[in-house]
């Protein structure tokens, strides 16, 4: 494993997005450890795209334009949804479901894997990412990938922790300010929306 790759890798998890904007959310209105179970299942929503790559499946999804809509649809369809209801939550203790201080962190995690499972950009990332870091020669290239595959799940999990945690600190003081935390429900909604239409308008 090389260091170009560990290096591009870092680059990439730390390049804020959907995930990133989703734990930080959750970090400022829910805390520390609801902020980690959103980073965990923002992070095993990769591993369907890692795992698609590695088998090949994804050169599939690449070429079949109806199996790449429909998912496309559907990851933009869910990110829209999340940008509705931030915007309905009221409250200072209510930015992200409703009622956060009573969401479960199964619930925290599972809106994170949805986040990434849906959205159909991973695997084609993954499918052009992992395959540079690898010689055809290499008899174990698999297992070499799927070896990168954890790697950068293991980063992504760190960073996005970090990004949560560190959110979770300064989280007290945002929801003092109600005038605070209608910007941030408008920005982090928003940022949801904005993620949205842009898949939805990718055509590839």
């Amino acid at each position: 494993m090389s260091l170009e790759f560990l290096i591009t890798a870092l680059v990439v998890v730390l390049v804020p997005g959907t995930g990133v904007v989703y734990t930080v959310a959750v970090g400022l209105t829910r805390g520390r450890w609801q902020s980690i179970a959103a980073a965990f299942g923002c992070t095993l929503g990769i591993l369907p795209a890692v795992l698609a790559s590695v088998l090949g499946l994804s050169a599939l999804l690449h070429m079949g334009a109806l199996a790449f809509q429909g998912l496309k649809f559907a990851g933009a369809a869910y990110l829209l949804y999340l940008a509705v209801q931030t915007l309905r939550a009221s409250g200072p203790m209510d930015l992200m479901a409703g009622q956060a201080s009573r969401t479960s962190a199964l619930r925290t995690a599972v809106t994170g894997w949805l986040i990434n499972i849906l959205n159909p950009k991973l695997t084609i990332f993954f499918l052009a990412f992992l395959p540079q870091f690898v010689s055809p020669a290499d008899p174990q290239a698999a297992l070499t990938m799927l070896a990168m595959g954890g790697v950068f799940m293991a980063m992504t999990f760190v960073i996005f922790v970090l990004y949560g945690c560190f959110a979770s600190l300064i989280g007290g003081r945002v929801l003092s300010s109600e005038r605070a935390m209608n910007w941030m429900r408008r920005s982090v909604a928003a940022a949801f929306a904005g993620f949205g239409l842009k898949l939805a308008l990718t055509s590839r």
